[in-house]
């Protein structure tokens, strides 16, 4: 019978060779670039070492579930929690509840469990174990180019009426606006950036903590992808950041508008910021911004931006263990603030 335990470093081996046999060669060499980074040099990795847990199994490890750690903001209070990422169970040992005991052990451990984009096989496990789901995360899009509405699974003429179709829209939501107050692109989040957390955090029903060392170790330390961040200033302090990068996908090019922070209440420095990567994104020639956002009041300035609201498959779920949170708590996301970049989906 496999025992679930925590982790150690000598585990290293027999875990990527699990890896191996789960997901091939090639993922397993991507996992190799980012293990180090995603749980070992976190910021918010507590003492006894990284929530990773192992199904243990004599010498042999059988299940592997990697959870990366945070410190969240809940109804007012921050608690410990962590993100579930990296879950594996050799192929001749599923089916025998190996995964639930992973997730069990794990949500006991921490103050809060939090899951977004789960596959088929977690999402299962996630309504199984009764864990509240909060639906998708909302996806926007801004079209910059005729080729915006294209899809890859439609034939090139069909492709070719849609954009035809589209392209008077495209022509008035996605003309460039003047760009106006100081937004500078850095490499280094300092101690402004934190001071800008502190003042917008009240403001936030749920929230991950983004203060200046867990911004710096999200978006400037990754190994395996590159971030390209802007920073709005007023008299010396931080109004604003926002996190994008540009990615070619099939039939478009797209920058990804990652990750982002005003207080909610400054509609004018957010859309400062979104003016800022829209200019950003032409001079890349992308067809299209893309970006997640379960905010009610970003989302609206987002909408008056030219965004628009398509069909999201980002599901997330959450569990608050460390504080007693109300049943409303759960109904009503509107103030709470989740973005692609949160959790490892963006990678």
């Amino acid at each position: 019978m496999a025992v679930i335990e925590q982790y150690q470093p000598g585990d290293r081996t027999a875990v990527d060779a699990l890896y191996r046999r789960v997901f091939g060669n090639d993922a397993a060499d991507a996992h190799l670039l980012r293990w180090d980074w995603q749980y070992r040099r976190n910021p918010c990795v507590p003492a006894g070492g990284p929530p990773v847990w192992v199904a243990r199994e004599g010498p042999a490890i059988v299940g592997h579930y990697g959870t990366i750690p945070v410190r969240l903001r809940a109804h007012g209070t921050e608690v410990d929690a962590s993100w579930g990422a990296d879950v594996m169970v050799a192929p001749e040992r599923r089916r025998e509840g190996i995964a639930e005991k992973l997730f069990s052990t794990w949500d006991a451990t921490v103050g809060a469990s939090l899951g977004l984009g789960p596959d088929e096989g977690s999402s299962r496990l996630f309504a199984k174990l009764r864990w509240p789901s909060l639906g998708a995360v909302p996806c926007l899009v801004k079209p910059l180019t005729r080729r915006a509405f294209r899809r890859s699974n439609w034939p090139m003429p069909v492709n070719r009426l849609v954009s035809a179709i589209t392209l008077p829209v495209v022509k008035v939501v996605g003309r460039a606006r003047p760009v106006r107050g100081e937004l500078l692109p850095v490499r280094k989040f300092d101690a402004s950036l934190t001071a800008l957390w502190e003042r917008a955090a009240p403001s936030l029903a749920f929230a991950v903590r983004r203060d200046a060392r867990y911004l710096q170790w999200r978006y400037i330390s990754p190994p395996h992808v590159r971030y390209s961040v802007v920073v709005l200033r007023r008299d010396g302090a931080a109004g604003g950041y926002a996190v994008y990068r540009h990615v070619r996908e099939p039939r478009a090019r797209v920058t990804l508008l990652v990750d982002y922070l005003t207080d909610p209440a400054d509609r004018v420095g957010f859309q400062a910021l979104l003016r800022y990567v829209d200019r950003e994104a032409r001079s890349a020639d992308s067809d299209k911004i893309r970006c997640y956002c379960l905010h009610k009041g970003f989302r609206a300035v987002l909408k008056r931006s030219g965004y628009f609201q398509v069909r999201s498959r980002l599901q997330l779920v959450a569990k608050i263990n460390d504080v007693a949170v109300p049943r409303q708590f759960y109904q009503d996301t509107s103030a709470w603030h989740v973005t692609i970049g949160d959790s490892d989906l963006d990678h």
